[in-house]
């Protein structure tokens, strides 16, 4: 049979139409969705023009599409394009994979504004969007400020937040809270937004629950509070171009070891000091470290990692499960189109208002206002208030001495305090010591410091009475052989408590296994204590209780010290939805603290489980002074020692006897 040109013309546009029906455009991400269609529409940005993701925007473009991730977080600061990649990503769900998406925004009047200065124009300007939208430009029941039904059945709708009714009776795939941190906390007494707004998506096959925001107070904030109940918070780690190790960006400020740092008071001068190595790293370099292979986002609680949000692996580099729940932090250093000397220009202007550095604080570095108002001390007012002891000696209100030590992989460390009546403080001498912490010949020169003796004003000799030496980890046994040694009443071996709120000292009732009193310590409490004795001004003349004196003498009491003194900082944390202050020294070093927290403990023990009474010991000093002086001095009796049935050494109390 003959089969006409025409006929077969006809049986190939049947086919053709019967095939169109099954047909899918090749799968692509969102990030490379954006790249290929999205463009900025000229009411709603900077530079009109065809969008090009910059390289820290494809792994979140990419979080917002990944079907697996039923709950993204994004915790931001103004300026890295976010709403551009929401509109993206409603692009992407509508026109490639066929998805109802649902915006709110905190207010009826920004819902309105948001539909006409982002989704008209954008719908406008993207070609595959526009094709979707015959109505565009004229008077339709399909588009109205509301919702933008399409010809493939699929809805963009867009709500005010304020309102309980617009959370009800409406069916979508992707529900989005921009600028979550904006919303009431309750909605009309039904519940907070994302409770509310998250039922809408409960049907779909593939749910999803995006939530982003510039944050604002802490502890009130939503998108804190939304982020903190994520399992995985990641930050963008980039590779140092010096030394290679990965770092995330901060901030950093005039105390900090490391991130963004200037000249002076030259905001010009801006560049980064890598974490690891002190290396200058400049502006430039940005966009390179975030393009090298080697960066990613990585979870700092769970230690699992990605490149791009699409494939997750564990910190043993093992492919896992993609989680459902995810947080994501990104700021404004991380955007090349800015640059860092505009943050501190930025900075400049807001660092002497309270309210303006708030704004900085939440629309510049991302992070939320901690509104605590609570006194903090630099270590320059301590610097001011040094004192003079007298001629050399100690003063005269010092009745009791003890020691901390630390131990470091390469020195240790040790700071004698003098405890007066109501536990009025004197920091009397300071030793360094470096070698290896397990050589025998450095253990000696440590032990010959902690024996040594402090002569009073008045000629009184004291010597060192208990000592707490951290364990630190790694030495262990090198401490305990070492309490040992030199008393195991006199050298507590201690360790810091994994959990807040412990007694400063928990001195245990009996020796352990190894025939030590390893003695748990409370470094939050005694960190709280010592912080707020620091900021009681001291008088050399007058006894204030619980001040804390520091010497004019820089071998003792140097610019270091008194920064490691206040090195330390409450840092707001959530737990078990409540914040939460915990101390940090965020990498700045803090000996000196750690010392006198040590010392603080040894006082603890003295009294709670020595016996010893800075009011009676004070007492008796003040009597001594009193006393006429003779006509001709006499030496000093030698005191007599009993040597206690588990010490293998003696305690000199500061009236003569031995404890």
């Amino acid at each position: 049979m003959n089969i006409s040109a025409a006929q077969i013309n006809n049986l190939k546009a049947a086919v053709t139409a019967g095939l169109k029906a099954m047909w899918r455009p090749p799968r692509m991400t969102c990030a490379e969705y954006a790249d290929e269609h999205f463009y900025m529409s000229s009411e709603s940005s900077y530079s009109e023009g065809k969008w090009k993701s910059l390289p820290f925007q494809v792994g979140i473009l990419n979080a917002m599409g990944n079907d697996l991730i039923t709950t993204l977080n994004v915790m931001k600061s103004a300026r890295v394009g976010y709403t551009k990649m929401l509109m993206a990503n409603a692009s992407y769900k509508i026109e490639h994979k066929k998805r109802n998406v649902l915006i709110y925004q905190p207010r009826d009047k920004q819902a309105v504004s948001f539909m006409k200065k982002h989704v008209e124009t954008a719908i406008r300007d993207i070609p595959v969007w526009r094709a979707l939208a015959p109505w565009l430009g004229k008077k339709h029941k399909d588009s109205t400020l509301e919702d933008k039904m399409f010809s493939n059945g699929k809805t963009l709708m867009v709500r005010g937040g304020t309102a309980a009714a617009n959370y009800r009776e409406i069916s979508t795939d992707d529900v989005i809270y921009d600028e979550l941190a904006g919303f009431d906390e309750s909605i009309e007494h039904e519940g907070n937004a994302t409770g509310l707004g998250d039922t809408r998506v409960e049907l779909s096959v593939f749910p999803k629950s995006i939530r982003g925001s510039t944050p604002k107070i802490l502890g009130r904030c939503q998108m804190e509070k939304a982020c903190s109940e994520s399992p995985h918070h990641f930050h963008f780690y980039l590779p140092c171009p010096h030394c290679g190790e990965l770092q995330r960006l901060k901030w950093g400020g005039k105390d900090e070891p490391f991130g963004i740092k200037w000249h002076g008071d030259d905001p010009k001068t801006a560049y980064y000091l890598c974490e690891h190595c002190a290396c200058v790293i400049e502006n430039k370099c940005l966009t390179a470290m975030q393009e090298h292979p080697d960066a990613k986002w990585i979870c700092e609680k769970t230690g699992i990692w990605t490149r791009d949000f699409l494939a997750f692996f564990d910190s043993e580099g093992r492919e896992i499960a993609t989680p459902e729940n995810i947080a994501i932090y990104i700021w404004s250093a991380y955007n090349p189109l800015s640059s860092w000397r505009k943050l501190v220009t930025d900075f400049y202007k807001a660092k002497d208002d309270k309210e303006k550095l708030q704004t900085f604080v939440n629309t510049k570095l991302g992070q939320p206002w901690d509104d605590d108002t609570g006194e903090k001390l630099e270590w320059e007012d301590l610097l001011r208030r040094r004192e003079m002891y007298p001629d050399g000696k100690m003063p005269q209100r010092v009745v009791y001495l003890t020691a901390g030590v630390d131990t470091q992989d390469n020195r240790y460390e040790g700071r004698i305090w003098g405890w007066g009546a109501n536990k009025e403080k004197w920091l009397i001498d300071r030793f360094i010591l470096h070698g290896r912490p397990d050589d025998n010949e450095l253990l000696g020169r440590v032990e010959d410091r902690l024996n040594r003796t402090y002569t009073r004003a008045d000629g009184i000799i004291l010597n060192i009475g208990i000592i707490c030496w951290d364990t630190g980890g790694h030495y262990h046994d090198t401490v305990v052989s070492m309490s040992k040694r030199m008393g195991i009443q006199r050298v507590i071996p201690i360790f810091g408590a994994k959990t807040y709120g412990k007694p400063i000292a928990n001195f245990p009732r009996k020796r352990n296994r190894k025939g030590v009193y390893l003695t748990e310590i409370g470094t939050d409490g005694a960190k709280e204590q010592l912080m707020s004795h620091l900021l009681i001004q001291p008088d050399p003349s007058v006894p204030k209780a619980n001040a804390i004196h520091l010497p004019m003498d820089d071998s003792i009491c140097d610019e270091t010290e008194l920064q490691q003194l206040t090195s330390e900082r409450k840092i707001p944390q959530r737990r078990d939805g409540k914040i939460v202050y915990r101390w940090d020294n965020g990498n700045r070093r803090n000996e000196a603290l750690d010392c006198f927290v040590y010392a603080l403990a040894a006082l603890y023990i003295a009294i709670e489980r020595f016996g010893i009474d800075l009011e009676k010991l004070s007492l008796q000093a003040v009597s001594q002074e009193s006393e006429p002086e003779p006509e001709h001095t006499q030496p000093k009796p030698k005191p007599q020692k009993t040597k206690s049935s588990e010490s293998n050494g003696w305690l000199k109390t500061s009236g003569g006897g031995w404890l």
